[in-house]
């Protein structure tokens, strides 16, 4: 299921952010006037092309209560693109770098945003990652892993109270007609996700067991999650073309784990998850020319059982120049 998942976005893009439309009648349109409808902008002042850098990355740790801890951080972080945008669709190509020829961590990290209607607020991520760097507090040699993996799938959608007037989705995309300095809007919603990784042998490096019992011992663990959230969403018009965004969404939600180890299988007994999504963005726009950079992710945490816990993060950041197609007064509609 995963692969066909991820066969499926490799098609579509590699980053790819959309800004869509809840279409009620659906019966009633052809599939050409759906597309008109939710991703074509007949405004050319809207379009642009655009050159960005960006950083993606999933990590995980395994800690224990004496504060020991075990980190597994990929390689190969940084990656260079191009696209295009407009004020219902931005399309992102990147391609990553490979910094670390010697010890290449193999990835797909695909991470998208989109705004149903005018109340949904959209966000998921695709995520494999084979080849850690092993990292700890307590002063053993660092080691790169091939063996490892990791796969996360997930989803956040957060439906606010009043209307989505402007986002950082369309910071992103160079489109800032702002008609007040400050739009404030929050709401619930919902999260759910499927993580795993797994190991050749032990997830952890031989000198760790004595530092860590026999439960951290971890051949493959599964999981799955589905919690309710909380959100604010902000943007702000600042002086010299500037604008400033934030989003903030914690969440509690409960998992199913399996836990398997060298000798022997358990399931954690506690079944809390508990998150922090958030997204800082700032934008520069001028007439023919816009610059965004944008960092976020989430935390996401959960008691493994036996005084261990587990915590992964997602963490992406993305510098973008674009160049505006069209020119004059540029207008955007809010349907």
């Amino acid at each position: 299921m995963i692969k066909r998942i991820v066969i499926l976005l490799l098609l579509l893009s590699t980053s790819f952010t959309v800004q869509s439309q809840v279409i009620k009648n659906l019966d009633s349109l052809d599939v050409w006037k759906l597309i008109d409808k939710v991703f074509i902008d007949h405004n050319l002042d809207n379009y642009s092309l655009r050159l960005f850098s960006n950083y993606k990355v999933k990590q995980f740790r395994i800690k224990n209560e004496d504060g020991f801890k075990s980190r597994y951080v990929p390689n190969n972080k940084f990656g260079l693109g191009f696209g295009f945008a407009s004020s219902k669709l931005l399309i992102d190509i990147a391609f990553n770098l490979k910094t670390n020829k010697e010890n290449i961590t193999k990835r797909f990290d695909m991470q998208g945003t989109t705004i149903l209607g005018k109340k949904n607020y959209v966000n998921f991520y695709v995520q494999t990652y084979r080849g850690f760097n092993v990292r700890n507090n307590f002063d053993e040699p660092f080691v790169f892993r091939d063996d490892i993996k990791s796969v996360t799938v997930g989803f956040n959608v957060l439906h606010t109270i009043p209307d989505i007037e402007f986002s950082y989705s369309m910071l992103k995309a160079g489109v800032d007609n702002l008609d007040r300095k400050v739009y404030i809007t929050g709401g619930f919603g919902a999260f759910g996700f499927y993580d795993y990784f797994s190991a050749g042998g032990n997830i952890l490096e031989d000198p760790n067991d004595d530092y860590f019992n026999e439960s951290a011992h971890i051949k493959r663990y599964n999981s799955s999650a589905i919690g309710v959230l909380a959100g604010v969403m902000s943007v702000f018009k600042l002086p010299y073309n500037l604008t400033a965004s934030c989003n903030i969404m914690p969440g509690i939600g409960i998992m199913h784990k399996h836990v398997t180890l060298e000798h022997g299988t358990y399931r954690p007994s506690k079944p809390m998850i508990y998150k922090m999504d958030y997204t800082f963005a700032m934008g520069y726009n001028t007439k023919r020319y816009y610059l965004s950079l944008i960092y976020g992710g989430g935390v996401y945490s959960t008691d493994l059982g036996y005084q261990n816990n587990y915590k992964f993060n997602l963490t992406k950041a993305k510098l973008a120049i674009g160049y505006k197609i069209g020119s004059g007064k540029r207008t955007v509609y809010y349907k």
